[in-house]
């Protein structure tokens, strides 16, 4: 078994009480094998991204502590999402639930299915400005530190939702 490295998750949901799947997103991470929910960041509503006549979205960021390899917690993530109902089809479309590994300890990986840190993360407001909540100064690898990535996206319509 490896020794646990922090991982952290995106999660997010635009249908079927946004809210309220996200926080079973929460807790279907925290009940992962060899796998613990360290963090959570504020939860945000977002507008939607790509396709943008859709209802806006509940996105938040985890980090759990995991000694799950980056593919078997990618597994892990699709099954949560399946249980949630998620149905994969139109690219950036509306969904029940979406989890995305974002980063897996120090892995830099380009692998069919996988990629860490993920592809899009540097370009996301909805990802980075709940990633900044937990760790700001937080380097991805080959993009910079959270918070300068954040400075280079549009933020506007982020918005914390009260508790």
């Amino acid at each position: 078994m490896s020794d646990p490295v922090g991982a952290y998750v995106a999660l997010g949901s635009n249908l079927d009480d946004p809210r309220r799947q996200v926080e079973h997103g929460f807790e279907a991470l925290a009940g992962l094998p060899r796998t613990a929910l360290r963090a959570r960041s504020r939860l945000y509503r977002t507008p939607p991204w790509g396709v943008v006549d859709q209802p806006d979205f509940i996105n938040a960021v985890a980090l759990v502590e995991t000694s799950l390899s980056p593919r078997a917690l990618l597994e892990a993530l699709l099954a949560i999402e399946a249980r949630a109902g998620r149905v994969r089809g139109q690219p950036n479309g509306p969904r029940v639930l979406d989890l995305d590994l974002l980063l897996h300890g120090n892995a830099v990986l380009d692998e069919p299915g996988l990629v860490i840190p993920h592809p899009r993360l540097h370009q996301r407001a909805f990802v980075l400005v709940p990633l900044a909540d937990l760790v700001p100064g937080l380097e991805v690898p080959g993009r910079g530190r959270v918070a300068d990535l954040l400075e280079r996206v549009d933020t506007k319509g982020c918005a914390p939702l009260a508790p």
